[in-house]
């Protein structure tokens, strides 16, 4: 059985990934070295560097956090004056429809039955007797 096609594709963007981590990786490895042999002049820029880099970074993980709590509380006003309401008026749907079809059970369907099992054994005992022929 040959792979789909998206499957292939899957594949080749995994290990495309992959080979960039590598590389990526690589250079990290790269950069520790060179900076090992500089002196500390550049060393405390490019740490400078990464002290900015990793501010910046927090705070774009607070302003996403900040955000995923305003969705959070949109959720929530949403599951209380939305959805709340319809399971409501489901749970009254579903009452009114068990009370209905339990009259009709009561007032249609059950005389309908005792009505035919009377047939049936009405026509049982003249097949019975004799007078009704198979």
């Amino acid at each position: 059985m040959e792979p789909s096609s998206s499957e292939t594709k899957n594949k080749s963007y995994l290990i495309l990934i992959a080979l960039i981590l590598v590389i990526l990786l690589a250079g990290i490895i790269a950069g520790i070295a060179v900076l090992a042999g500089s002196d500390s002049e550049t060393t405390g820029r490019v740490r400078d560097i990464f002290i900015i880099i990793l501010a910046l970074e927090s705070l774009l993980i607070g302003a996403a956090l900040i955000i995923l709590v305003i969705q959070l509380a949109v959720l929530t006003n949403l599951l209380q004056n939305e959805v709340r309401p319809i399971l409501e008026s489901t749970k009254e749907t579903v009452g009114t429809l068990r009370s209905t079809s339990q009259f009709i059970s009561k007032r249609a369907v059950s005389p309908i039955i005792t009505v035919s099992s009377y047939f049936a054994g009405f026509r049982k005992f003249f097949e019975i007797i004799g007078f009704i022929r198979k």
